[in-house]
């Protein structure tokens, strides 16, 4: 038997069986689509990443009985304090957490109040600086419990990088590695907030300007020199301007998270040098054709 009829009997049996088993694949497929399990559960049992919050993980992982996010313990702690350092097991820093932020509120108002008696400007100034204290104690509380997360790996943690954005800005850029990125957004946000502040004082300068030209108190002696119409215009137009100082620093802040995220969660794809392209002839069948079809299918690995 001479070679092109042996390719044309082996080219005729493939025909006929292709059928048979493009018929067995689209069955074999609608079986497994409603049966298949995944081996890797640990996932949805310990840490469930589908909702937004889950009390459920949030006190399983306080008490020692289950796995938590990072995202579940940072938005469970920022309302429940401590629950980073109960998680972690480190009992003692409570203490610390409870104390400073206790007594950060209790001195903001106990200065605000000698203030309120004595209107003396140093004591605003403690109220406002133990206020800041407080604050500053709570923000730590959150930053000590996303540096305290570790779950191993070769790559930076998507989450951990996303919490230290929102935190700090630019240290989730530091945690991937990208340093050259932080001057960008730093001096991104850095110009943002100048000219929120720039022109929020220059709207306050332009609304008592305006109040004071509209003004009936008959003991107001010196008026100034512009009118109330032109001090309204310069008004609206400076709180415009602030308003959109206001969004666009929040559009950078943002910029800077979601780059923390997708840079950290792209850096565990695998990519290499090896580009190649397969070209191979093949017969394509499905349940819809009432013939299957000859042709070439190609892959391309990149």
């Amino acid at each position: 038997m001479s070679k092109a009829l042996k390719f044309i009997v082996l080219l005729a049996g493939l025909l006929a069986a292709w059928p048979l088993a493009a018929q067995y694949r689209d069955d074999q497929f609608k079986r497994d689509a409603f049966t298949q399990t995944y081996a890797d559960t640990t996932l949805k049992e310990n840490a469930d990443s589908s909702q937004l919050f889950s009390f459920k993980e949030f006190f399983g992982g306080l008490a020692g009985k289950r796995e938590a996010s990072l995202k579940t313990l940072t938005m469970g702690s920022a309302v429940f304090l401590g629950g980073n350092q109960i998680y972690h097991r480190q009992y003692w820093k409570l203490p610390i957490v409870y104390g400073g932020i206790g007594a950060g509120i209790y001195g903001g108002i106990h200065f605000n109040k000698l203030y309120q008696d004595t209107q003396d400007s140093k004591y605003k100034t403690y109220s406002t600086l133990a206020y800041a204290g407080a604050g500053l104690v709570y923000w730590g509380s959150l930053m000590d419990g996303a540096i305290q997360f570790d779950r191993g790996g070769k790559y930076p943690n998507s989450a951990k990088a996303t919490v230290y954005s929102l935190l700090l800005p630019g240290l989730g850029q530091l945690y991937n590695g990208e340093l050259w990125k932080v001057p960008i957004y730093w001096g991104l946000m850095a110009g943002t907030i100048h000219f929120w502040l720039d022109n929020d004082t220059q709207y306050r300068r332009w609304k008592w300007i305006h109040n004071q030209a509209t003004s009936t108190d008959e003991s107001i002696t010196e008026r100034p020199p512009w009118s109330g119409e032109n001090a309204k215009y310069y008004r609206d137009l400076y709180r415009r301007y602030r308003d959109y100082s206001i969004l666009f620093t929040a559009v950078a802040y943002l910029l800077q998270v979601i780059d923390a995220n997708v840079f950290a969660y792209m850096q565990d794809f695998e990519v290499d040098d090896n580009i190649s392209m397969r070209v191979e002839p093949a017969v394509l069948s499905n349940q819809y054709a009432a013939q299957p079809a000859v042709g070439m299918r190609f892959g391309i690995r990149f």
